[in-house]
Order: structure tokens, then sequence, then C-alpha cells
């Protein structure tokens, strides 16, 4: 599980490294300052999350269900949370996406967040060491 997360957590370090770039550069002067700002709101918690991964790693070795939960936890949040932000953010200039169907995803990528960050509480609660 350890080398999963590990894993995982550089490939959405990476993309979050390359997205971050995008909105800074690509987006400028394409989309509204509000969709900027978005797009902002969608990297950071991109990354909150990918270090949370990385913090998470180093509880893998207890190989608890609570680890498990946080993990799928977490990257379903970036996937949802972030990544639906990500993708109302460029809407004006792809025409992709709509609200209608991505605004209900985004709220439940921020649940997911607070599942994966309660269940690290568990988890912490229940390493002995």
């Amino acid at each position: 599980m350890n080398k999963k997360i590990i894993l995982a957590a550089s490939l959405l370090g990476a993309l979050a490294v390359i997205l971050g770039a995008f909105g800074a550069h690509g987006l400028e002067g394409k989309v509204s300052a509000y969709h900027i700002e978005t797009w902002k709101t969608a990297n950071q918690y991109h990354f909150y999350h990918t270090f949370a991964l990385l913090f998470l790693s180093t509880f893998s070795r207890a190989k608890t269900y609570s680890i498990k939960i946080s993990f799928i936890a977490f990257l379903i949040g970036i996937f949802f949370f972030s990544g639906s932000l990500y993708v109302l953010s460029i809407r004006e200039i792809t025409g992709f996406g709509s609200p209608s169907i991505l605004g209900p995803i985004t709220p439940l990528g921020g649940l997911s967040f607070i599942i994966g960050w309660v269940a690290l509480f568990i988890a912490a609660l229940k390493n002995k060491s």
C-alpha cells in the first residue's frame, strides 16, 4: 500500500505543478479573473491533498482499513473537487462541462476530502505506536 500511495502522490504532485503552471501562464487573458481564482482554488486543494497522501504513506505500514479509506477518499476528492473546478474554470474557452452536472460533483469531492481526514484521524487513534 505504501508504494501505491507514494506512486499516486508523485503522479498527482506532478500533475498539480503542470496544472498550476498552466493556470498561471496559459489562462491569463483567456478566462475571467473569477475563473482564474477558481482554478487557483482547485490547484490549492489538489496540492494540499497530494501532500496529505504523502503523509498518509507514512502510516501505511499499519495497513489498516482506515488508511485504505483515507487513500481512496483523498483520490476521489482530488478528482471530483479539484477536477470539477478545473473543468468549470475553462468552460468559457472549451465549451465543455455543464455547471448543472459538475456543480453537484464539487461538493461530493469536498465530502470525500472530509471522509479522508476523518479516516486518517481514526487510523491515528488506532495506531499502537
